[in-house]
């Protein structure tokens, strides 16, 4: 990988770190998708996940190591705790990319070392070197994190990252894992790092910030000014409590603040050069793809990605955008792949007119998965007049991305009213085959149909989230529902979308309990062969 000081690294850690958001869980395919997405979108890293921890997250690894890692493609990179076997399961993940790195990290923050690690500073600094060695051995990209680096001594930093860059180590990163550090600070730290760890010029300095006080994007931008080349984050700014430093916002920043930036790269202050790899023109696309997968709705003021994000609602600023766009919009939405000119679909368009849309928009389907989204497709186009670009991905998306398909939704029927008790009546086939019917009162329509749908699949949980938006404008508007349950402590979530609100709302509890009953079912399986 190039260690070029004039442009910045994009590592991409959706798949890992974003994936630990509450109820972000990804299968195989889901991550595969996303990670051929992020492929187009440019990024330089791919962390696809943390090869050690499960058989799943070990066969998503190789798979994306063994379809995206190509040659003219991204870096695959596996994390890994600083032990022996961790980092052998992350060699083995990585195998099949055509460039592999391995990431490994161990704490370095006395609050760590005492009450987690109970180690000395000797100790930390012994292993921390021998490990990145034995990493070393598998494939010569080697990164390394020191944990909670924002709350570590800076002299003690300093050894850390002097003997691991010594002992094979190209990527060093500095991250603020519990979200901390103010941007001042977080500067300080990397230029003292800069000037010293003797060795520093052998190695890529990277960041990782949390966005716990809303300042991780903050904290990278200057964290570029003092030297970072390479920034971790995410596709929406998913992740572990409040998340990431947002790719898109990162990406944003620095391809319209460029002239500002540039110095600090070495470059004419008025290149016009991107300080990126990102096709920015993915990046709607890709936040989209995120968010159906994982369940996780972008907040309508989202920078960059919202649905609001190119609104005007002012009339002030509306007569102002009408006459140049530049007096209140510093970036073209068409610059993140956001357009109105979309081709409009209907009843009449053919198989092959859809496919070649889909194709346009970036899906790439099996004839299986064509076959399936052409079905939905022309169910939709029977109710719905015309069919835009997000009505058709939304559709797809829902049709091909599905959960583990245990329990099936045949009917679902409410009755209610202004003056009547709201009921509902559902029919669901279950994982052996078997037709179930049940019916239950609630206190509306989608009330009634998940106490239906409880009382046949008999799982405990708690539903904690339930939202509604729609894809488009328009009283026949394609709505999408995104649910979210809680069973023992752990979240799970679902999505579908139809132009009947209460079908999606069924089909989305449907895809979030299949979720959880999965889940249950391989906890059993695993305590059986335990």
């Amino acid at each position: 990988m190039t260690t070029n000081s004039e442009r910045i690294i994009i590592f991409d850690t959706t798949l890992r770190d974003g994936e630990q958001s509450p109820g972000a869980a990804l299968n195989i395919d889901e991550k595969l998708t996303i990670a051929k997405q992020l492929a187009r979108l440019g990024v330089d890293v791919i962390e696809a996940g943390f090869a050690f921890t499960s058989s799943g997250d070990f066969e998503a690894i190789s798979k994306i190591a063994q379809t995206v890692g190509t040659e003219d493609g991204p870096v695959i990179c596996s994390l890994a705790r600083a032990k022996k076997d961790d980092i052998k399961a992350a060699a083995e993940a990585i195998k099949p990319a055509a460039k592999g790195r391995i990431h490994t990290f161990l704490a370095t923050s006395d609050i760590h070392l005492k009450y987690k690690l109970r180690k000395t500073r000797e100790e930390v600094l012994s292993i921390a070197e021998e490990m990145v060695a034995y990493a070393k051995s598998f494939t010569d990209d080697i990164e390394f994190s020191p944990e909670d680096a924002g709350r570590s001594d800076p002299e003690f930093l300093y050894q850390v990252l002097e003997r691991v860059i010594r002992a094979g180590a190209t990527t060093v990163n500095i991250p603020d894992t519990v979200g901390y550090i103010t941007p001042s600070e977080f500067g300080a730290l990397i230029k003292g790092i800069k000037d010293n760890v003797p060795n520093i010029d052998r190695a890529i300095i990277s960041v990782h910030g949390h966005n716990d006080l809303g300042l991780a994007v903050a904290n990278f931008l200057e964290a570029v000014k003092n030297g970072a080349r390479q920034l971790e984050c995410t596709i929406n700014g998913i992740g572990e409590r409040a998340g990431n430093a947002a790719l898109e916002e990162l990406v944003m920043a620095l391809h319209v603040r460029r002239q500002y930036f540039n110095p600090f790269l070495g470059r004419d202050v008025n290149s016009e050069s991107s300080l990126t790899n990102i096709d920015s023109k993915q990046i709607y696309k890709t936040s989209r793809l995120v968010s159906n997968l994982t369940g996780m709705s972008v907040q309508p003021n989202k920078a960059i990605v919202g649905t609001n994000a190119f609104a005007h609602e002012s009339g002030i600023h509306q007569d102002g955008v009408l006459k140049n766009k530049l007096t209140y919009e510093i970036m073209d939405a068409e610059s993140i792949g956001l357009t109105d000119n979309q081709i409009i679909l209907g009843k009449l368009s053919g198989r092959n007119a859809v496919r070649t849309r889909l194709k346009e928009l970036g899906f790439e389907l099996s004839e299986n998965e064509l076959n399936k989204a052409f079905v939905r497709f022309k169910e939709v186009a029977d109710k719905k007049k015309e069919i835009t670009d997000w009505d058709l991905e939304a559709l797809v998306n829902d049709e091909i991305q599905q959960a583990p398909d245990l329990f099936k939704l045949e009917l679902v029927q409410v009755s209610s009213g202004s003056n009547a008790q709201p009921t509902a009546t559902v029919i669901l086939r279950n994982p052996e085959g078997e037709e179930l019917t049940d019916a239950a009162i609630g206190t509306g329509p989608v009330d009634a149909v998940y106490k239906a749908i409880n009382r046949v699949v008999n799982v405990p949980n708690k539903l904690i989230e339930f939202s509604v938006q729609s894809v488009t404008a328009g009283i026949d508007a394609i709505g999408e529902v995104t649910i979210r349950l809680k069973y023992e402590n752990k979240i799970y979530s679902g999505r579908s979308a139809n132009t009947d609100i209460i079908v999606a709302s069924a089909q989305a509890y449907i895809n979030a309990l299949n979720r959880l009953y999965g889940a249950v079912l391989n906890k059993k399986k695993q305590q059986v062969t335990a």
